[in-house]
C-alpha cells in the first residue's frame, strides 16, 4: 500500500524490504522481488549484490537459479543499533505473515474482557490469555 499523503520515504529501506522477501522465500526470483517492492531489477540486484558482500546473504547456485541464505545474527549495520540483530526484524514480517496465514485471529478482546466478565453470555472469569493465543473459542471470531 502506497502512502497517501504524497511523500515518498517509508520505515523501512528497500535493503530491508529485500532482505525479508528473501528470507520469506529463499528461492524467490529478482523479478518476484523487484515486483514485489516496487523497485527495477538491477537495483534488486544491486542490492542482493550489497547484502551478500556485507554477510547478511550467501548466494547458492542451483542449476539456473539462485537461492539464497540469510545470516540473520549479523546485527544491524548503524552503529546505534548494533546491539540488534537482523533476525528480530526478519521475525516481525514473517511471523506476522505466518499468523496471518494461520486460523483468524480475534480482532477484539473475548468477551470476558469487554464485559468485565458479568453478564449473559459470558464465559466464566479466567486468567487473561497470553498474545501468543492464535485460536479463537467456542462462539469467538
Amino acid at each position: 500500500m502506497e502512502p497517501t499523503d504524497g511523500k515518498g520515504w517509508t520505515f523501512l529501506t528497500n535493503h530491508a524490504r529485500v532482505l525479508i522477501v528473501i528470507a520469506r522465500d529463499p528461492a524467490t526470483r529478482i523479478r518476484d522481488i523487484s515486483d514485489s517492492i516496487g523497485i527495477t531489477e538491477r537495483a534488486a540486484q544491486l542490492i542482493i549484490n550489497d547484502l551478500v558482500d556485507a554477510g547478511y546473504l550467501t548466494r547458492h547456485r542451483v542449476g539456473r537459479r539462485n537461492t539464497y541464505t540469510v545470516d540473520s545474527d549479523r546485527p544491524f549495520r548503524r552503529p546505534t543499533e548494533a546491539e540488534q540483530r537482523v533476525d528480530v526484524l526478519i521475525s516481525l514480517f514473517t511471523d506476522h505473515d505466518e499468523t496471518r496465514s494461520a486460523a483468524p485471529r480475534p480482532t477484539t478482546e473475548p468477551t470476558t474482557a469487554r464485559s468485565g466478565g458479568s453478564g449473559e453470555g459470558s464465559a466464566p472469569p479466567t486468567a487473561p490469555a497470553s498474545p501468543q493465543t492464535t485460536k479463537a473459542g467456542p462462539g469467538e471470531h
